[in-house]
């Protein structure tokens, strides 16, 4: 299928490994020019070139904290107008209810919720203006179900997801949508992390730990950055345009829900 986006360009963050990398190497598959954006610049200079050399197009790498002002800037300007934005950021650290202060939300908030919204209302203007665009948020399955372990990312996603609910709706007449893409696990390093934390608690091997969640999913696999990417591309294509608002689910029907 042409996802008809051929010389479009995009804003990728958290692009040099797991879910942001497929979701730029996606878009570069279909012909798309990136700016693509993590803090370490030896991983992103890499995944630069390799998806340059692959896929001929013009990729611009920028290495900087996008959770901070600074960062964000930086990135803004190197990215000038974009047709497209896909805002992603690490997830914060697992623990209980009793663990986390203030600090640690707002910490969440910062990288979670409020750097996405502060992305969309600097790039939306030029969508608008321009008459098409598309921002897909990486948020995660926990926006659907919460998971216990998770509750600053809970809290924080669920910020967003409400954020885009009515931003989705409003510029959605100008010919630009929002939508999330809700990962449940994928083999990235995040998940590699996860299941570091259960095999280290329950004193099994990390083997072991990942064989038990994948045994949770009705997939019986995790997903892979691939055809997360695929997915995200599809939702930036022109096919899509009729698609405004939705948080769709990427879990291998671990999220048992209907809605």
């Amino acid at each position: 299928m042409d996802l008809g986006l051929k010389g479009k360009r995009a804003l990728v963050c958290a692009a040099s490994k797991g879910l942001g990398r497929g979701c730029a190497e996606a878009l570069a598959a279909a012909g798309v020019d990136l700016v693509i954006n993590a803090r370490g610049a030896e991983a992103l200079l890499a995944t630069a070139e390799d998806i340059r050399e692959r896929h001929g197009v013009t990729v611009t790498p920028v290495a900087a904290d996008i959770v901070s002002e600074d960062g964000r800037a930086t990135v803004l300007e190197a990215a000038g107008p974009v047709d497209i934005l896909v805002t992603n950021a690490g997830g914060p650290p697992p623990g209980l209810w009793s663990d986390w202060e203030r600090a640690d939300f707002i910490a969440a908030l910062d990288a979670n919720m409020l750097t996405p919204i502060a992305l969309m209302k600097a790039l939306l203007p030029g969508m608008i203006d321009r008459g098409w665009g598309r921002v897909v948020n990486i948020t995660s399955q926990s926006v659907k179900a919460p998971i216990p372990v998770l509750g600053l990312s809970n809290s924080a996603r669920a910020g967003l997801t409400g954020y885009v609910a009515g931003t989705a709706r409003q510029v959605a007449p100008h010919g630009v949508t929002i939508n999330n893409l809700l990962p449940g696990i994928h083999a990235t390093d995040r998940a590699d992390a996860l299941d570091r934390g259960v095999a280290e608690a329950d004193g099994i091997t990390l083997d072991e730990a990942r064989a038990r969640r994948a045994a949770t999913i009705p997939a019986r696999r995790y997903g892979t950055p691939a055809e997360f990417g695929a997915a995200c591309a599809f939702l930036c294509s022109t096919q899509a345009g009729f698609i405004v608002g939705q948080n769709i689910l990427l879990d291998g029907g671990a999220t048992n829900s209907v809605l």
